[in-house]
């Protein structure tokens, strides 16, 4: 669920910044209107990055709303009261910087990367975008096709949209498990209004994050945020929709030259005491060219192309996935090699591929901190997900502490809390049918 910070729900009345963070060069703070500011000083780079992480995404929608999230995304760049869409690109532009967004499931973000002394600017257009878009009806209409033709493309991405429809196997009904493009029938019925009541719902102070990172003094970017972000309302808006995974099946049956597997399976959320365990299990199963289903499935048995696996953790929910490239001949043997290596994972693992896993992850943690951009993602995410900034000590530590055990216990977790999900893009004559899927994993 959503967290807001005790003080700030029943008052519009502006409350002092307080500081909650005393790790070494990184601080945050809260502003009387609900936004925080998480900050990482960089003082020997020319350089920050700085960007606002709005806590709505695509599960914050409901089903009429599926697609409004990524739509306002590209939205906010088309002009404001004080800039047209030329002018906000222009202003970036002129002084060597650049500007983007992204749509998840969970957040929506905008951000920019410009010289230190061009920091002011960059906060000045993220404020501007965010409060004041005009969202302009024609506008609307031109963009409506672009995301159009953008859902298109990715139907015609066997291995993109095939991760749609493992969500919508695993969350089916739900909205965690709609895609965050929408739909095409759904984006061409969006109006002004449409969009503006999301804006009003979701776009509130407490839900916004601004993060820097590089050579930013972090009182000033505070003092930017407290003078730019005026117009937002201070009252928390409504809570997402708590996830339920179901598991299931999604077949889109199509004559191509290989076929997209993508397998799920049930996991756990930032906050479950397993989190680190699932990040350790997936990097053994999948995570490198050194990973049991890569040495086994392409190196051994030549049986597929690429494959790995991967992690995605929500706040109250998590998915652990398998990705194969492969073809519909040996598809079967595919699925049954898979769950053997999965079901040999109940059974611990030894103890050099362990701290293996753990280096690689660590490593990249650790390298994660040399990119401003990487770092403001990072800082905002954890603030949006825990209240507050985790030091790097310590998540360092929570990977070292997951043992064979706790491996383990992961992954006797992810098979018995659920079915596996199953989706696919291409031939699967030799798949299994699900029932007989679901008897391999058991």
């Amino acid at each position: 669920m959503k967290k807001t910070e005790q003080g700030m729900r029943d008052s519009h009345r502006p409350l002092p910044p307080r500081e909650e963070s005393g790790i070494t060069d990184v601080r945050l703070t809260t502003l009387g209107n609900g936004i925080r500011v998480v900050s990482d000083a960089r003082p020997h780079l020319a350089s920050a990055s700085v960007g606002v992480w709005v806590d709505a995404g695509a599960r914050n929608e409901s089903a009429a709303e599926n697609g409004i999230s990524h739509m306002l995304e590209h939205m906010l760049f088309k002009g404001t009261a004080r800039r047209s869409a030329r002018a906000i690109a222009e202003e970036i532009e002129n002084v060597g910087g650049h500007m983007n967004a992204y749509t998840s499931r969970d957040h929506t973000s905008f951000y920019a990367k410009v010289l230190k002394e061009h920091v002011p600017l960059a906060v000045d257009i993220l404020a501007d975008i965010l409060q004041h878009s005009l969202l302009d009806p024609e506008e609307i209409a031109r963009e409506r096709e672009v995301i159009i033709q953008e859902i298109g493309q990715a139907q015609d991405t066997p291995d993109d949209i095939v991760f749609d429809h493992l969500q919508a196997a695993a969350f089916p009904d739900q909205p965690l498990g709609r895609p965050i493009l929408g739909t095409e029938d759904r984006v061409a019925s969006f109006t002004r209004d449409d969009l503006a009541a999301y804006v009003a719902t979701h776009y509130r102070a407490p839900a916004l994050v601004v993060a820097g990172s590089g050579n930013i003094d972090h009182e000033a970017l505070v003092a930017l945020t407290a003078e730019s972000f005026t117009d937002l309302p201070h009252d928390p808006g409504p809570a997402f929709e708590p996830a339920r995974y179901q598991g299931g099946e999604h077949r889109d049956r199509r004559e191509t030259e290989q076929l997209h597997l993508t397998l799920g399976f049930p996991s756990v959320s930032f906050e479950d005491p397993d989190h680190y365990a699932v990040q350790v299990l997936s990097t053994i199963l999948g995570g490198g060219m050194s990973s049991r289903l890569f040495q086994e499935i392409r190196e051994t048995r030549g049986l597929a192309y690429s494959i790995y696996a991967f992690s995605a953790a929500h706040a109250d929910t998590g998915l652990l996935g398998i990705y194969a490239g492969s073809s519909d001949e040996v598809a079967g043997e595919l699925a049954r090699l898979i769950a053997e290596e999965v079901k040999k994972l109940c059974d611990g693992v030894a103890g050099p591929e362990l701290e293996r896993a753990r280096t690689q992850l660590k490593a990249g943690l650790l390298m994660s901190l040399e990119s401003t951009s990487s770092r403001i993602e990072q800082l905002a995410r954890q603030v949006l997900v825990f209240g507050r900034v985790i030091d790097i000590e310590e998540l360092v530590a929570r990977v070292d502490a997951v043992d064979s055990e706790a491996v383990a216990r992961a992954a006797r977790r992810m098979l018995v809390e659920g079915p596996p999900s199953l989706a696919t893009v291409g031939p699967t004559g030799s798949l299994p049918d699900y029932d007989g899927l679901v008897a391999l994993f058991r």
